[in-house]
């Protein structure tokens, strides 16, 4: 049986960040092979397409590395199945312009590909191209605020890796559109192909999308005021143990009013909500380097039971536990299993 072909088009943009097109390239180019690999088991078979947004063919990257294009914007005469959009980096984000004749036809092709994707700062381009009106979107966290201020009718969440609204799907830093790359294969083929796909590359599969940017230790790390830091530390290390804001203050040598307003002004969230996400850290943690059961980790991170931490995954991660462990728990063990062998 004819396999139906699905065009996956990079835009090539001058300066772009390698990795935005590099990285979800080569998990298709992956998929690709595991397709061929298992020829009976797929519908559809995918085309890689390098696309240049003018006539030049070696179009160089941020890095100087340059991608060579064999066809541009004005030569495509197939139906693009899904249209990645890379970003640039941060830094020139907030001067970078493409043309509007480039914009019109990203524009254009929102309404006829199947999928409209961008990885990083790429989302910075699809709002000038007038196609995130009304959508709930991410980009890199240290632009949210620009993309937010910059479009008002754009909702923006700066904590997903990933975003799916419609037709478009936005992904956070540059390593992300990798995990987008990932859910899209996973989308076409099945979890069961995006494993094998995640295990060739030596990747976790797969990060959800709702998976959250910001590492609740690393902020900890970042923090100067020497109190705070301290009371951040001994709630790392005392997970397991019930704990409250007015005891947490005491232990400061702080009121418990000033304790709240500091810590919020340090770390950027309530002491709560920075107790709840170390826990759900733990948890993940847990999850992916040891063999403990669900009890075990739930009660050795703080959220109580097997069924509260189900619930808690379910609702901040959007999968369970026991699904976490089996995605991201792969390469850990082919590692152990080739260890043995």
């Amino acid at each position: 049986m004819k396999k139906e072909i699905k065009h996956i088009v990079f835009l090539v943009i001058p300066d772009a960040t390698l990795l935005d097109i590099a990285g979800p390239y080569e998990v298709f180019s992956q998929a690709l092979e595991c397709i061929r690999a298992n020829e009976t088991e797929a519908d559809c078979i995918y085309k890689l397409h390098t696309l240049s947004i003018n006539k030049k063919k070696n179009i160089s990257t941020s890095s100087g590395v340059a991608i060579r294009c064999l066809e541009n914007i004005t030569t495509v005469d197939y139906p693009i199945d899904t249209l990645i959009i890379p970003g640039v980096p941060n830094s020139k984000i907030e001067e970078y312009k493409l043309s509007g004749s480039v914009l019109k036809w990203i524009c254009n092709q929102s309404v006829k590909v199947r999928r409209l994707c961008s990885v990083c700062t790429g989302s910075f381009f699809l709002a000038d191209a007038g196609v995130l009106s009304n959508k709930k979107v991410t980009t890199h966290w240290e632009k949210c605020n620009l993309l937010s201020n910059n479009y008002p009718d754009i909702e923006v969440d700066d904590n997903p890796i990933f975003i799916k609204d419609g037709n478009i799907y936005t992904s956070a830093g540059i390593s992300s559109g990798m995990d987008l790359a990932l859910a899209l294969v996973e989308e076409d083929m099945g979890k069961s192909f995006a494993l094998d796909v995640a295990r060739q590359m030596v990747l976790y599969l797969k990060r959800p999308g709702s998976q959250s940017q910001f590492s609740s230790v690393l902020t900890h790390q970042k923090i100067d005021y020497l109190p705070i830091q301290e009371i951040c530390s001994w709630i790392q290390e005392h997970l397991h143990e019930e704990m409250t804001v007015e005891e947490l203050s005491v232990r400061a040598s702080m009121s418990t009013r000033n304790f709240a307003r500091v810590f919020v002004r340090e770390t950027g969230i309530t002491p709560g909500k920075y107790i709840y996400k170390l826990r759900i850290e733990a948890a993940c943690r847990y999850l992916v380097d040891t063999r403990l059961s669900l009890k075990e980790i739930a009660v050795l991170s703080g959220l109580g039971s097997s069924d509260n931490m189900r619930k808690i995954f379910l609702k901040y991660i959007k999968i369970s536990p026991a699904e976490y462990r089996n995605n991201f728990y792969t390469t850990k063990f082919i590692v152990e299993s080739n260890k043995k062998n």
